[in-house]
């Protein structure tokens, strides 16, 4: 591996990582086991991790550092159930998939199986059946309990809170990001076809991206050569060589005035720093509702996947996520195989937009995160929330691009993300840019 991980720092007070191993686990322990990881996990593993931790090699690039697994992925032996009713009978796992084997074979310590919205089906991060885990990086400034992003909720928070050095999750519409953005973390999509799905219940077999949540960047991008399997080419270009362009079609539609302030105030601190950035309008953009006029790939494959199982067990689902996959048996094959077509095109003319930019930078949500009690109250405000979430993640998914939601707030406000983004397969001009990106930002900050 070529990146090393960043020392390790708790969200919520600077302390110095403990000096082994053990230590390092038994400090992450004791912060899942801890009120911030409330509803966090559908399982922990301590046992099972400190095992882990003691047989990892000293010189394997990860040596016992705690990761959680989000509950939709492979664990040899445990039950896969996507946090969902419906599967917590299913039977226990053969083999680890691919993911986890590879962060096994890295020296991960998995310390606990993350809450996440129900089949991954939501950007906000609810749960009926395990409870919602509250957002950790806004407990300092409301003691209003916020949504936590979803669906890779609790992996969000485990890392938040100190219970985890990685989250390793998915993303097919923003479920990295979005929870990055909305408790001030990082979160890489990889372009989707670099890490194998293999062993993950899939929500859209198009779209799904296996990744993680981190820290920083330099730790994303060691977790994405161990996932992905492939050394990362990081040219190490400052910041005042690097053309962005600023989408002006949606992504800057209806901001919440603290994401506004935020992304305008890092887009100046670019500049500032030499950064070329230019406008760029993207029509393409604005044609995603006309696309998905007939259904969405991810209700059409989701449907097919999960038919059955609704046949048998329905009740056992979150009405909600059931209402969205039942929206693709409405679909029909031929709805279907336009849209795939129709998707083809809209890439390839979207792709030729933005080829001479090394980067695309939006706000990576509209939002703060907004408290959790009247999204479970209300089914029009968490409609209406969970669309605005996927609105600016979902068209990388769309495009089978990459992209790194890293926070650009200042400190005292609310977490919020910048989006950086491109095509499929610029991963790693993508890294590069973030990491030149952090560290102007950091810079700007002291």
């Amino acid at each position: 591996m070529s990146i090393t991980p960043a020392p390790r720092e708790d969200l919520c007070a600077a302390r110095a990582a403990p000096a082994s191993a053990a230590q390092r686990l038994e400090h992450s322990i004791a912060a899942a086991a801890s009120q911030a990881c409330r509803h966090a996990f559908v399982a922990t593993r301590f046992d099972q991790a400190r095992a882990e931790c003691a047989a990892a090699a000293a010189d394997s690039p990860l040596h016992g550092l705690a990761v959680s697994i989000k509950d939709l992925f492979d664990i040899a032996g445990e039950t896969t159930a996507a946090a969902s009713r419906a599967l917590a009978d299913a039977p226990p796992a053969a083999a680890d998939c691919p993911a986890v084997a590879r962060l096994r074979a890295a020296g991960a310590a998995f310390i606990a199986r993350t809450n996440m919205t129900e089949f991954a089906f939501s950007g906000v991060g609810i749960n009926p059946h395990h409870g919602t885990p509250a957002n950790v990086a806004t407990r300092a400034l409301d003691a209003t309990p916020r949504i936590p992003g979803g669906s890779t909720s609790g992996g969000a928070v485990s890392v938040a809170a100190g219970a985890a050095w990685a989250a390793l999750g998915s993303d097919t519409g923003g479920s990295i990001r979005i929870p990055a953005a909305l408790q001030g973390l990082v979160g890489f999509k990889n372009t989707a076809r670099l890490t194998p799905a293999e062993g993950a219940i899939p929500l859209s077999t198009s779209l799904d991206t296996v990744c993680a949540i981190t820290l920083s960047v330099r730790d994303a991008v060691l977790l994405h050569e161990i996932l992905a399997q492939r050394s990362v080419a990081l040219a190490g270009r400052p910041i005042a060589s690097l053309r962005f362009a600023l989408p002006t079609t949606v992504m800057l539609d209806a901001l919440e005035p603290g994401v506004a302030a935020a992304f305008e105030r890092a887009v100046r601190v670019l500049r500032d720093a030499g950064a070329q950035i230019v406008e760029r309008a993207l029509p393409s953009l604005a044609e995603i509702p006309a696309l998905n006029a007939r259904g969405t790939l991810a209700a059409a494959e989701s449907w097919a996947w999960h038919r059955a199982l609704l046949a048998r067990r329905g009740a056992d689902y979150d009405p909600r996520v059931a209402q969205r996959i039942r929206a693709g048996e409405s679909m029909s094959a031929a709805d279907y195989i336009d849209l795939l077509n129709a998707r083809r095109d809209w890439i390839a003319r979207t792709e030729a937009a933005i080829g001479d930019v090394d980067a695309l930078l939006s706000p990576t949500v509209p939002i703060v995160a907004p408290p959790i009690a009247p999204l479970v109250a209300s089914d029009e405000a968490f409609f209406e929330t969970n669309a605005r979430l996927l609105r600016n993640p979902s068209v990388v998914n769309l495009l089978d691009g990459c992209a790194l939601s890293l926070p650009c707030h200042a400190p005292g406000e609310w977490p919020v993300g910048l989006m950086v983004w491109h095509g499929a397969l610029h991963d790693d001009s993508v890294l590069d840019a973030s990491l030149a990106i952090e560290r102007a930002l950091a810079e700007a900050v002291h």
